[in-house]
């Protein structure tokens, strides 16, 4: 059996053994086991042999360093290659959060209890305060993504005799970017718009008495003690005010995916037909002056979006968090100034003066026989400056770079002149 020990096995037991090893295990690994043959378990002779062909290979594994086989095994397993669609981070802009207070500590019914000292009094002491959950802005955070649709602040403990008070529960700290709006029923209760600023989102509950603070003249023996009292709970929306500086804003499959591709390492999904783009995506554009411009792109926008058609606010409340836009058009399509008149009117019918925003108009797929004509009957019908590229080869991408960091400098000044701070990505 397996917990049957014996001494030195029979001779022909050992003698097959011998056999059977000669044939399995090299000469080396034999006589580094030959040494052991003292005190062996009463198995059968072939269980002898499999039990030290396993034995022979975690030893190799571990003294052998020169054997190809075994460094191999030692080799650490690489990681499976996660597709692009997995890697796609989306920028989340609004959240909505349930935040709960932390539950406060219960009190508790306690008498000292000392030799010769017969009525020692009450000793309960209190219990803790429940923890508070608190909205932090960070310059670090950019995205609302990492904020989890829920959060329960910490419990405080319950009181101890011997006077002893229960500890508070600890704060809750939910990290929130710069800018971040904290809404209540419509209205809006916070804005966060400085590195460290806070705001409790949940208090959390008080904690309850023991029967110490119920001593009085005349109850010299309480036997009351109170539970905590429960946290606070809310149903808050945060928004952020920025989402980035500039926004790509267009019809489906006009190319927008493929442009922020071209000027950003944003990695946003790109196929050969609309709707691609669901969630916004955020890419960074880095200068030469280590200035970065945070350009969005936008989910494409149908006709009637202001009506709420498909998922039309969804996309138009996106739009309304930059700074300035970028109106991209497909140049290989008739009448490519009837799209910006589309996307324009939208815009306006969401808010007002949302489509006099500082802009530029971008004709796209410049590549395509048909988009040269296009570009100069749209030339013709536009007052504002055109500029044309292709984000597949990449033409022209220059005078867009140049032309963005033209509208963010203004941005900035513009802040400036109003003396406030712009947003820094």
């Amino acid at each position: 059996t397996l917990h049957e020990w014996a001494g030195p096995p029979r001779e022909s037991s050992s003698r097959l053994v011998d056999m059977l090893g000669s044939k399995f295990l090299s000469s080396r690994t034999w006589a580094l086991l030959d040494g052991l043959r003292q005190w062996r378990p009463v198995y059968s002779p072939l269980i002898q042999i499999c039990l030290l062909q396993q034995q022979v290979k975690s030893w190799q594994r571990i003294l052998s360093t020169s054997c190809a086989k075994c460094a191999k095994n030692q080799r650490l397993k690489q990681k499976r290659a996660i597709s692009e669609k997995k890697l796609t981070r989306y920028f989340v802009d609004h959240r909505r959060v349930c935040v709960i207070g932390g539950h406060g500590g219960q009190g508790i019914n306690s008498f000292h209890s000392e030799p010769r000292k017969e009525f020692g009094g009450p000793d309960g002491g209190n219990g803790g305060d429940g923890g508070h959950v608190i909205l932090k802005a960070d310059q670090q955070i950019k995205s609302l993504a990492s904020v989890l649709p829920f959060y329960r602040g910490f419990d405080g403990e319950r009181g101890r005799s011997k006077d002893c008070y229960g500890a508070n529960g600890g704060y809750m700290y939910i990290k929130v970017p710069v800018g971040t709006l904290v809404k209540e029923d419509g209205k809006t209760v916070a804005d966060l718009a400085q590195h460290g600023e806070e705001y409790v989102a949940a208090y959390g509950g008080t904690g309850g008495k023991g029967n110490r603070f119920f001593l009085s003249n005349e109850n010299r023996a309480p036997m009351t003690a109170t539970l905590g009292e429960s946290g606070q709970e809310r149903v808050l929306h945060l928004e952020l005010k920025t989402m980035a500086h500039a926004g790509l804003v267009g019809f489906p499959n006009a190319g927008k995916s493929s442009l922020l591709r071209a000027i950003s390492n944003a990695k946003p999904a790109v196929a050969p037909y609309p709707f691609t783009t669901l969630n916004p995506h955020v890419g960074i554009v880095h200068y030469q002056d280590y200035e970065q411009v945070a350009v969005a792109d936008v989910p494409g926008i149908i006709r009637g979006a202001h009506l709420n058609r498909g998922l039309g606010l969804a996309f138009l409340r996106h739009i309304e968090h930059c700074r300035f836009l970028l109106f991209v058009v497909d140049l290989s399509v008739s009448e490519p100034w009837i799209q910006l008149q589309d996307l324009k009117y939208e815009l306006e019918q969401y808010e007002e003066g949302l489509s006099k925003r500082p802009h530029a108009v971008i004709g796209n797929k410049i590549d395509l026989p048909q988009s040269k004509a296009n570009l100069l009957l749209l030339k013709e019908r536009v007052e504002q400056r055109v500029i044309p590229l292709s984000a597949l080869t990449g033409d022209n991408l220059e005078e867009l770079l140049l032309h963005l960091r033209d509208l963010y400098d203004a941005y900035v000044n513009t802040e400036q002149s109003r003396r406030q701070n712009p947003v820094k990505w």
